[in-house]
């Protein structure tokens, strides 16, 4: 995989101590209409207070690097949504969550537990000197950075944006080590988790 590049978002792997991640979740709302795709493998974000959809879900539209820092409120990553749909009338699970949905009863699916380490794969390679370093997305996250057949997210990690510096979004803290993908690959497979400052959940400053 990390041969050929195929980004796909973040996927949880285990928490920081290296305990399995057992699939939780925890659900907020999605304002009924909000138009924009959220794929399986988005980062998103509580909606910030003077908002009239406040306290709701929305994708984050930021890079996470020093010019374009993710802004309070980010709280984990999409992995999918329920709600009825408007025509049938029918409970609805979904992959990714569909541009301009109208329904009263949205609900994301949301791992927002900061210790967790999600795989996410890099623009280009990434050497072992890199662990340890800081990581941005490649490109800002809307409602085209996903595949609609398959509902994943295609964003990945920016290789060329690494630093120390202290104001972006994700700590390289391994690499992917399989049959297809090892440290240096053309598209390094990386394990990553969230910078403390910018989850909400370990954030000092509120929303």
């Amino acid at each position: 995989m990390a041969a050929i590049q195929s980004p796909y978002g973040l996927r949880a792997v285990n928490h920081l101590g290296g305990t399995p991640y057992a699939g939780s979740t925890r659900m907020y709302p999605i304002a009924s209409g909000y138009a924009v795709n959220i794929y399986n493998g988005s980062v998103v974000k509580i909606v910030n207070p003077g908002n009239a959809t406040d306290g709701t879900i929305e994708i984050v539209n930021d890079l996470g690097n020093n010019a374009d820092a993710f802004v309070a409120g980010t709280i984990g990553v999409f992995v999918g949504c329920t709600f009825t749909d408007p025509i049938s009338g029918n409970v609805t699970f979904r992959q990714n969550y569909p541009t301009g949905t109208v329904a009263a009863d949205i609900q994301a699916y949301v791992i927002d537990d900061p210790q967790v380490i999600f795989m996410a794969q890099a623009s280009a390679a990434v050497a072992a000197t890199e662990l340890g370093r800081n990581i941005p997305f490649t490109a800002l996250q809307a409602t085209g950075t996903g595949n609609l057949i398959s509902g994943n997210s295609t964003s990945s990690v920016n290789a060329a944006g690494i630093a120390a510096t202290a104001t972006i979004a994700f700590r390289i803290v391994d690499f992917v080590d399989s049959p297809t993908s090892t440290v240096g690959d053309a598209f390094t497979d990386l394990l990553i988790k969230f910078n403390p400052t910018y989850h909400q959940m370990t954030a000092s400053l509120g929303i």
